[in-house]
């Protein structure tokens, strides 16, 4: 019985390791008592500090340097994926120093931002990305009815 539960032990924390949206050096460093309401009404008195922050991109605009995105927030679940939810503490933006595709990083996709606070502009914070993880569009799921449409024309071609 003891030789079946060290193995068990073993993957559920290699398992519990794998979970993370970003990098265990990011996730370690960032201040996780820094919440976005917090940010929101003091941005520049946590200028510098490392945050994750997530939710749903609202629009993307290509710079001379870089990529700027603006974020609508939303809170994150236990992996670091943003809830499907309405509730959101406003929006945030999101520079990245390299271009990005703007057909990949779509409105509606679901992103999660690790960086650092630089200031705020339009009245939102501004975060300096190191690292960003961009989640797969969903899928209904198995059990999920799909209605189709009787007067879609898909069959046309």
């Amino acid at each position: 019985m003891r030789s079946f539960i060290f193995p068990c032990v073993m993957v559920c924390i290699l398992l519990a390791g794998c979970g993370s949206a970003l990098s265990p050096e990011l996730t370690s460093t960032a201040d996780t008592n820094l919440t976005f309401a917090l940010l929101r009404a003091e941005p520049d008195a946590h200028n510098g500090k490392t945050v994750i922050l997530g939710g749903v991109i609202a629009e993307l605009r290509n710079l001379k340097i870089g990529t700027e995105i603006e974020i609508v927030q939303k809170d994150l679940d236990f992996w670091g994926r943003p809830r499907r939810t309405d509730r959101t503490g406003g929006r945030f933006l999101v520079r990245h120093r390299a271009y990005l595709d703007a057909m990949i990083y779509s409105p509606g996709r679901e992103i999660t931002v690790g960086g650092t606070v630089s200031s705020a502009e339009r009245e939102m914070p501004v975060i300096t990305a190191k690292e960003m993880r961009l989640w797969d569009r969903s899928r209904p799921a198995a059990g999920d009815p799909s209605w189709i449409d009787p007067l879609s024309d898909r069959a046309v071609r």
